[in-house]
């Protein structure tokens, strides 16, 4: 992966991020910062998945933009469902 892909992929990874908390009904507990740094992991390993689906072309790929979104919904999901529910007491 070259410099040029790693930034396309931080900068991809901030919008996957983003797009997660979107798709995501409800609120989720987690911070901003935390939900880019999911972001960031899916673009990345959506990327390596998408080349391998796709042969490795140069360029945008729709196929690998739905991985990165799907893993960072995922991402978003999981990390929000375990993280900050606070009990109430009566």
């Amino acid at each position: 992966m070259t410099v040029s892909g790693i930034i396309s992929a931080i900068i991809v990874g901030l919008i996957v991020g983003a797009l997660a908390r979107l798709v995501l009904p409800g609120k989720q507990n987690i911070s901003i910062l935390l939900t880019i740094l999911i972001g960031l992991v899916a673009a990345f390993i959506g990327g390596f998945i998408g080349n391998a689906i796709t042969g490795g072309e140069d360029g945008f790929s729709i196929i690998t933009l739905i991985i990165q979104v799907v893993l960072a919904v995922i991402g978003v999901a999981i990390v929000g469902g375990t993280s900050g529910r606070k009990s109430v007491r009566r």
